[in-house]
């Protein structure tokens, strides 16, 4: 401060023409002292309270007489700050600080009067949040001092960290009196807890114990976040138990800055330059261990220690040489690397100064005549009351080049970012690396040294992070960190990590194997290309073979009496209704297209009605054949000839034709999408517009075949050699049994395996009635010929 005071006392350009004065009062750290020391200052009662020349509490004011102060510089902590400003208030006395940091000095209705060069806590805690967002810990431990100083900031941080994920795993409060059994507590709660990365807002002495119980724990991978009340002690640096437990701290730090000219009057200082400067003659008398007198030290307001001894300490050192010198010392007096709560004070100095040279050189001007004149207050009278408006409207660039203002009392925050980072010797050291501007943090990360010895930046998180794919499910009872990764459904999509909520793909999309993105479903049907649709081809290829050749080899043998047997014109009309019931089953295989569908169940309709006609009339042919012989019977088989057989196949066929015509005309199956079945690949199929369409279709198919196994079954003990009702009736149990079990199998197949299905039942309902009715008489007719005779077939 006095540096500051006679730089501007030989500055041309601030205050020329006046000098600045200056009174130093020590409160030794006691609110009472330093409201003692501020009441005698503003009441110019200068021989009241007589302390040593310590700068803790001072002064700025003209030296003639005894004037009034117009401004104090002082109150060093928030309390203390409160209490001053409280009492200087009514007497509009501004008070300006220089560490006092507290956010309830920022309220003008309770403090009006007070300034400061210190940032508000509120900045530092901001800053803190948001070096934890940038490194993405949601999962942090906060140990902070049972006070407004801890209280308020951790309050500050999870508000300033809301909505952005982060946790407090938990928040450990530290008392002063019960420093040592508090701080043993906190280094348990540390050192259960899955948080690697600690928060600490309290004083270095609380965390110099906090540190020595982690050590005596074996604590020694957290990574720690310091606040500005200890990120930059000397006494953590040097203590071998900080190397241990806290290498790679990251703090907030009171911004530091150069001071041009300031080394050289540390360096050039002497008590014969300063002979009243009893806090001087101390330090150079312990400095260099002589004696500068026999005077003594200094008086006290309270408790002074006997006179006596302080004379006896001083008679018995070496008297002074005078050739002593601090060109070459090096401690914590004479070092200026790193200028922080002196650059405050420095700072508080040139406010005071710039707000005095604007009040003396004020502007006027006359609303009511328009005219511009000059009023300056003369230096002798000048009120606190103007001095502190004066202060608020502040607006100067300091030497350094800064730009320095009033926000309501504060100043605009300006935080260094350090780190504790270990030299090659064990020792530790601050490393500047970034500094805060406001809200603005500029850091160089890749000159971090952390916690681990690396540059890897350290994880702390109560889960890992959910990859796209996944969504985050709550942990009930557990904080918002803490959660499970769930593997979003199929046909949904995560795409974000930490994803709250899986997103359904469109109705024609489905989500890829990862489940990170919707990808367009792929068209499905039963193609010609596939095992299923080739193996179902072949089946019915080999059954249309196998009917051609059986047609053929009854064409050939058509007139022997097997072949002639049981009206051969039906069977040669049975084999073709069997063929096209083989290759009636191709139309289903391929990709369905409005045609395709329309003609597949058609055929498939029309050729097995066909089909059951022929066997239906070829039993009641032979019924009629055998009854004919009873007698009064013998006009039986005249009115059931070739002619009324070929109509009632017609007739039956075409009710078939009939029905599947009006269904094709106002409901017909059309090919569809079917959405609704889950997967990538989506099925392309008939849909059925009509399923009483379908129904009737199959319902008439299934009434010619129950009537058909009828008659059969009543047909089944006439004589055999001649009778095919046996054959029929089997061939008619395999029928029914293949399409009953056909309906629910394929109300719950999938896709194209309802296709398959379907083509599955006309194959096996195909060969069942081939081999069934063909098969005994091939048998005859190539392998056994000697059967083949009408004396064999009569001779029952």
């Amino acid at each position: 401060m006095v540096f500051a005071v006679e730089e501007i006392n030989h500055s041309t350009t601030l205050l020329p023409g006046v000098k600045l004065g200056y009174h130093i009062r020590d409160s030794c750290g006691l609110p009472l002292w330093a409201m003692q020391a501020a009441l005698s200052l503003v009441g110019g009662d200068s021989a009241s309270c007589n302390s040593t020349d310590y700068s803790a509490g001072e002064g700025i004011r003209e030296r003639r007489g005894d004037q009034n102060v117009p401004l104090i510089i002082g109150g060093s902590s928030s309390k203390t700050a409160q209490i001053l400003s409280r009492i200087l208030g009514p007497l509009a006395v501004p008070l300006m600080s220089y560490t006092a940091s507290c956010p309830c000095l920022s309220d003008r209705l309770q403090f009006p009067n007070f300034f400061r060069t210190m940032p508000s806590d509120i900045y530092q805690a901001r800053a803190i949040a948001q070096l934890s967002i940038r490194f993405n810990w949601t999962w942090i431990g906060a140990v902070v001092a049972n006070n407004d100083y801890g209280l308020v900031a951790i309050k500050v941080f999870q508000e300033e960290t809301r909505g952005a994920g982060v946790c407090l795993a938990f928040v450990e409060t530290l008392q002063r009196e019960n420093i040592v059994s508090d701080a043993r507590r906190a280094a348990l709660t540390i050192q259960a807890s899955t948080a690697k990365v600690i928060l600490i807002f309290t004083w270095y002495t609380d965390v110099r114990e906090l540190f020595l119980q982690l050590a005596k724990i074996n604590v020694t991978d957290r990574q720690f976040l310091a606040s500005e009340a200890w990120s930059t002690s000397g006494d953590l640096l040097q203590d071998p138990v900080t190397t241990k437990v806290a290498s790679g701290v990251l703090g907030v730090a009171i911004r530091s800055s150069a001071i041009p000219g300031f080394k050289n009057y540390i360096r050039s200082l002497k008590p014969s330059v300063r002979p009243d400067n009893k806090f001087f003659e101390e330090f150079w008398e312990k400095m260099f261990g002589c004696s500068l007198g026999a005077t003594p030290l200094s008086t006290y307001a309270s408790s002074p220690p006997p006179q006596e001894d302080r004379l006896l300490q001083k008679e018995s050192l070496p008297p002074c040489s005078g050739t002593e010198s601090l060109e070459g010392v090096q401690n914590q007096f004479t070092d200026i690397s790193q200028l922080r709560v002196t650059y405050n004070v420095y700072l508080a100095v040139y406010a005071a100064a710039h707000a005095l040279h604007s009040l003396l050189s004020c502007l006027d001007r006359d609303s009511s005549s328009g005219n511009n004149s000059f009023s300056c207050f003369s230096p002798k009278h000048i009120k606190p009351i103007e001095l502190m408006q004066h202060l608020s409207n502040l607006n100067f660039t300091t030497p350094q080049g800064e730009m320095f203002y009033f926000q309501g009392g504060d100043t605009p925050a300006k935080y260094d970012l350090v780190n504790w980072q270990e030299t090659p010797e064990g020792s530790l050291k601050l490393v500047l690396i970034g500094r805060v501007d406001g809200f603005d943090l500029h850091l160089n990360e890749s000159a971090i040294q952390w916690s681990t010895g690396s540059n890897q930046v350290p994880v702390s998180v109560c889960s890992e992070s959910c990859p796209p794919g996944t969504r985050k499910a709550s942990r009930k009872g557990e904080p918002l960190c803490c959660f499970d990764c769930i593997q979003c459904a199929e046909g949904e999509i995560s795409n974000q990590t930490d994803s709250l909520h899986c997103e359904r793909c469109p109705s024609d999309f489905w989500s890829n194997a990862k489940q990170t993105a919707c990808i367009p479903r792929q068209l499905d049907f039963l193609s010609f290309n596939e095992t299923l649709g080739i193996t179902l081809t072949t089946a019915a290829l080999s059954g249309a073979a196998v009917t051609t050749a059986v047609f053929v080899v009854f064409l050939y043998y058509r007139q022997t009496p097997m072949v002639r047997a049981n009206n051969s014109e039906l069977s040669f009309l049975l084999l073709l209704s069997l063929k096209l019931c083989f290759l009636c089953s191709l139309v289903f295989i391929g990709r369905p297209s409005v045609w395709s569908c329309r003609f597949q169940q058609a055929a498939f309709g029309i050729s097995f009605v066909l089909c059951v006609s022929c066997l239906q009339v070829k039993t009641i042919v032979v019924l009629a054949a055998f009854r004919s012989t009873r007698p009064g019977a013998g006009n039986l088989m005249k009115w059931f000839g070739p002619g009324q057989q070929r109509g009632s196949v017609c007739l039956f066929s075409f009710i078939q034709v009939f029905i599947c015509i009006i269904w094709l005309l106002f409901s017909p199956p059309v090919p569809q999408v079917d959405l609704d079945i889950p997967g990538l690949k989506v099925t392309l199929e008939c849909a059925m517009a009509s399923v009483v369409g379908f129904s009737l279709v199959l319902g008439y198919i299934g009434l010619l075949a129950c009537t058909c196994l009828l008659l059969a079954f009543l047909a089944r003990k006439l004589p055999d050699n001649f009778n095919e009702a046996k054959l029929i009736t089997f061939s008619m149990l395999i029928f029914c049994a293949v399409w009953i079990a056909f309906v629910p199998a394929y109300v719950s197949s999938p896709g194209k395996y309802a296709v398959a299905v379907e083509i599955f039942a006309i194959l096996a309902s195909s060969y069942g009635l081939l081999l069934c009715i063909f098969a005994p008489k091939c048998f005859i007719i190539l392998l056994r010929p000697e059967k083949n005779t009408r004396k064999y077939l009569m001779a029952r």
